[in-house]
C-alpha cells in the first residue's frame, strides 16, 4: 500500500478550480496515475482532516510541444476531483 504523500502529489489552484469549485465544495488534486479512489479518499482524509464525500477521476492527456526544432510532449496526468462532506473545508495555509 502506498503512503499518503504518495498518492497525492499537488493541490492544484487555478483559477477554475477557485471560481467553480469551491462554492461547490469540490477541490482538485494532481494524483499517482496509478492509484484508485480508494487510495485517494483515504489519503485525502488523513492528509486534511476532513470527511470524503464523492471522488471523480480524469486522466488529462499530455500535449505535443516543439522545442526549436524536436517534437516533444509533457506527461499525462491523473487529477481527481474531490468532494466534501457538509461543513469540512480544507484550508489553504
Amino acid at each position: 500500500m502506498k503512503h499518503s504523500t504518495d498518492v497525492i502529489k499537488a493541490m492544484l489552484r487555478t483559477e477554475k478550480s477557485t471560481t467553480l469549485y469551491e462554492p461547490l465544495n469540490k477541490y482538485i488534486f494532481l494524483v499517482d496515475k496509478a492509484c484508485n479512489k480508494i487510495e485517494i479518499k483515504k489519503a485525502v482524509e488523513e492528509i486534511f482532516k476532513v470527511k470524503v464525500k464523492h471522488i471523480n477521476t480524469f486522466i488529462s492527456s499530455g500535449k505535443q510541444k516543439r522545442v526549436r526544432y524536436q517534437l516533444g510532449k509533457t506527461p499525462d496526468t491523473k487529477r481527481a476531483v474531490v468532494t466534501l462532506k457538509e461543513g469540512q473545508k480544507i484550508s489553504e495555509a
